[in-house]
C-alpha cells in the first residue's frame, strides 16, 4: 500500500472521513470538481471551522458513488466474508451479538443503536444481512426495513427482525412489509446463527 502525505493509500475499509483530495482520486476528478460538488449539496460534506477544508463522511460517499456508478474501488467490501449490522437499543443484546458473530471468521460485524445510525450504516457498512430489533425508541426496525429495500443499492440485503413483544399475527403483518425473517426473544444463538447462514444461503 502506497503513502500519501501521512496517510495510507487506497484507503482502508475502516476510514470514516475522507478530504476532498482523496475523493477526486476515489472518483477520478480534480479536487476543484469535488469542492464544487461539496458546495452545492450534491455530494453531502462539510467544511472544517476556520478553515477552508471540506471532508466528506465515508457514508455519503459510497452513496454518492454508486448513484453515479462510479466504482468503490478500495472502499469495497473483503471478498469472501459476509457483513452483518446488528441494530438494538439494548446494548448488552449487541454486545452478545457482537461477540458472537465476531469470533467466527465468516463474518464482518457493524452495530447501530437507533435507527437513524442504522439507515447511515446500512449505506457506509453495505451489509449481506440486517439483524434489527424491531422497536428502537426513534422508529421501527420494519420502518429501516423499508429505506433499506428502497434503495436500489441494497435491493439484496437480507433483513432478520426480531423481538419479545410481538403476537403471531403481529409477527405475519411484519413479515409482509419486507422482513425476511423473523425470531423471538429471549434469543438463542445457535438459532440465529442458523436462520443468518439460512438467509445468506449458505446453508
Amino acid at each position: 500500500m502506497a503513502r500519501r502525505g501521512n496517510a495510507a493509500w487506497p484507503p482502508g475499509p475502516d476510514r470514516e472521513v475522507f478530504t476532498t483530495g482523496e475523493v477526486a482520486r476515489l472518483c477520478n476528478v480534480t479536487i476543484r470538481t469535488v469542492i464544487r460538488w461539496v458546495d452545492s449539496g450534491a455530494l453531502k460534506g462539510y467544511r472544517i471551522p476556520g478553515s477552508r477544508d471540506r471532508r466528506v463522511p465515508r457514508s455519503n460517499l459510497i452513496e454518492f458513488m454508486t448513484a453515479h456508478q462510479v466504482p468503490l474501488g478500495s472502499l469495497e467490501r473483503k471478498r469472501g466474508r459476509r457483513r452483518i449490522l446488528i441494530v438494538d437499543d439494548d446494548p448488552p443484546i449487541v454486545e452478545i451479538l457482537e461477540s458472537f458473530f465476531r469470533q467466527l471468521p465468516l463474518f464482518e460485524v457493524a452495530t447501530a443503536a437507533n435507527g437513524y445510525e442504522a439507515g447511515a450504516k446500512t449505506v457506509s457498512f453495505r451489509p449481506d444481512l440486517l439483524l434489527i430489533d424491531y422497536s428502537l425508541g426513534d422508529i421501527t426496525g420494519v420502518e429501516v426495513a423499508k429505506t433499506v429495500r428502497a434503495n436500489p443499492a441494497l435491493a439484496q440485503t437480507k433483513i432478520l427482525c426480531m423481538s419479545g413483544y410481538l403476537d403471531d399475527d403481529q409477527i405475519e403483518e411484519v413479515l409482509e412489509q419486507g422482513i425476511d425473517d423473523f425470531i423471538k426473544k429471549p434469543l438463542d444463538l445457535q438459532d440465529v446463527h442458523q436462520r443468518v447462514l439460512r438467509l445468506l444461503g449458505l446453508l
